[in-house]
């Protein structure tokens, strides 16, 4: 037996294992979100000992600064995210004629850019401000916006491979990437000094509750008159 080709006819899974994903990661979700608006003092502390821990290592490694800055700034930059799911949207209109599911992964990639805009100016958090910075950045601090970009495209992108079968060699390599780029871009936005832990944290929770509760919508409500 054979894995199915990529442009086979999709299987779509029913909604249940993405509404228990988003039980799963929306109490953290949402206990983090309160603690960063209260600013529980243990939380504080904690992100303050890592953020001045790492900022150190990166003053002493420029080498490794600059290496994280490129791959910040335009591997995983969230442009580069939107360009990539761009892509994704133009490959199932193109290749598959799937118009309801471009709509859906492009209305999912707007609410996740336009929930962490509206977080960032809710909850208006400082980002750590340092005499001797490596690298700068703008907005408030909570949540991440390269992990949470990361975290949505890449989730979005690995349900699309499943959905329409992708063979095993394909399905790891992809894995692989989606881990290594969700988990790297949000140990670079740290070492930069850019974000404290706890935003690159709810980045990746929130990137997680976007996509499932996303997947369980369009598999609910969309999936199986699409794939008829």
């Amino acid at each position: 037996m054979h894995s199915a080709p990529v442009d086979s006819p999709p299987h779509a899974p029913g909604p249940g294992i993405a509404v228990r994903v988003a039980a799963a990661v929306a109490l953290p979700s949402v206990l983090l979100l309160v603690l960063v608006t209260l600013s529980w003092d243990p939380l504080m502390a904690l992100d303050g000992d890592i953020a001045r821990t790492t900022h150190r290592w990166a003053v002493d490694d420029p080498d490794m600064t600059q290496a994280f800055r490129i791959l910040t700034d335009w591997v995983w930059d969230p442009w580069t995210m939107r360009a990539v799911c761009a892509a994704a949207v133009l490959w199932l209109v193109l290749h598959h004629s799937a118009w309801w599911l471009a709509l859906w992964l492009t209305a999912t990639c707007v609410f996740g850019t336009l929930l962490q805009q509206g977080l960032k100016a809710a909850i208006g958090r400082e980002r750590p401000v340092w005499t001797d910075p490596v690298d700068s950045a703008h907005y408030a601090a909570f949540p991440s916006g390269h992990a949470m970009s990361a975290t949505v495209v890449c989730g979005l992108l690995l349900w699309l491979l499943h959905l329409y079968g992708v063979g095993q060699v394909v399905w790891r390599i992809a894995l692989t990437l989606s881990a290594v780029s969700v988990l790297g871009v949000g140990l670079t936005r740290i070492w930069l000094g850019v974000h404290w832990p706890s935003d690159v944290l709810g980045g990746w929770l929130l990137g997680v509750l976007v996509v499932a509760l996303a997947v369980a919508s369009y598999t609910r409500f969309r999936g199986t008159a699409e794939l008829r």
